[in-house]
C-alpha cells in the first residue's frame, strides 16, 4: 500500500514531503506514479526496488534536477517551486556511487568545495575539512593533500561522504553510495555510516538495491516498483506483509539465514 501524506501536525516535522508526485517522459510512460511520502526530520529512509523502479528519479525530484509532471514537493518546509535550485542543492548533501570527486582538486579541496562556494573564510574551510576527514576515518595529515586517483574506492567514498557533510546540510540524498565497493569494504562503510548517523541525526533518503544494506542502515524502508511507492514500513516490519513484491527480498536473505 502506498503511504499517504499526513496532514495533521503541520509541515514542521518533515524534511521532505511528496504529495501525489508523478513524472512522465511521455504520456504513457510514468517514471513516478502518484508517489506520497513524508521524511521526518532526523530519519534515514531507504528506498529499495529493482532497476528502473523510480528510486533515482525520486531523488532527482527532491533536489530539483527533475520537475514533477504533477503533484507537490516540499523540501525543508518550502515548496520546491519557491526554491532557487542552486541554493536548494547547497542545503542538500548528495552522495553517489562513484563519489563524483573532482580529479584536479585534492581531498581537502574536494571536501571544502561547498563551503568555499558559500564564501567561508579559508581558515574555517580548512578546519572544517580536517574535522570531517577525521569523522569519516581519514587522517587529514595523510590524506588531505592527496588526489582522488591516489585513493582506494573505499577512501574515495569516505571523502564523498565528508564533502556531502561539509556545509552541515540538514538533508542528505545518497544514491547507492557503497554499491561499487567490495563486500568487506561495503560492510565497513555501512556500519560506519550507521554510527555516524546516530551522532549527526541528519534527514536522509538512501537508495539501494541491497536488502541487507537497507535493513542495516534504514529507520524505514520504502519499496518502489514501476514508479509507485508500494509501501513504507519500519525496517523491523519490512517483511510483515503478503505483498508479492516483498517476496524476492525475503528469498535474497534465505542463503544468509541458512547459515
Amino acid at each position: 500500500m502506498t503511504e499517504r501524506i499526513e496532514t495533521s501536525g503541520g509541515c514542521g516535522d518533515f524534511a521532505v514531503e511528496l504529495q501525489c508526485v508523478s513524472f512522465a517522459l511521455f504520456a504513457e510512460h510514468l517514471l513516478l506514479d502518484g508517489v506520497n511520502l513524508n521524511l521526518p526530520v532526523g530519519e534515514t529512509l531507504v528506498l529499495i526496488g529493482r532497476s528502473g523502479s523510480g528510486k533515482t528519479t525520486l531523488l532527482k525530484s527532491i533536489n530539483a534536477l527533475l520537475t514533477p509532471t504533477s503533484g507537490a514537493v516540499r523540501v525543508l518546509k518550502k515548496d520546491l517551486r519557491e526554491w532557487d535550485p542552486i541554493q536548494l542543492r547547497r542545503k542538500i548533501g548528495y552522495v553517489i556511487q562513484e563519489t563524483g570527486l573532482f580529479p584536479h582538486l585534492t581531498v581537502e579541496g574536494n571536501v571544502g568545495l561547498v563551503p568555499r562556494l558559500e564564501g567561508w573564510e579559508p581558515d574555517r574551510i580548512r578546519a572544517r575539512s580536517r574535522e570531517l576527514l577525521i569523522l569519516v576515518g581519514l587522517d587529514p595529515d595523510s590524506f588531505g593533500s592527496r588526489y582522488p586517483n591516489q585513493l582506494s574506492g573505499g577512501q574515495r567514498q569516505r571523502v564523498g561522504v565528508a564533502r556531502a557533510l561539509a556545509a552541515d546540510p540538514p538533508l542528505l540524498l545518497m544514491d547507492e553510495p557503497f554499491g561499487a565497493l567490495d563486500p568487506l569494504t561495503r560492510t565497513e562503510l555501512q556500519l560506519e555510516f550507521r554510527a555516524l548517523q546516530t551522532r549527526l541525526h541528519k534527514s536522509i533518503v538512501f537508495v539501494t538495491h541491497d536488502i541487507r544494506e537497507a535493513l542495516l542502515v534504514g529507520d524505514r524502508i520504502g519499496l518502489m516498483s514501476e514508479g509507485k511507492l508500494r509501501r513504507v514500513s519500519s525496517a523491523a516490519d519490512f517483511f510483515q506483509t503478503d505483498d508479492p513484491e516483498v517476496e524476492p527480498y525475503r528469498k535474497a536473505l534465505e542463503p544468509l539465514s541458512a547459515h
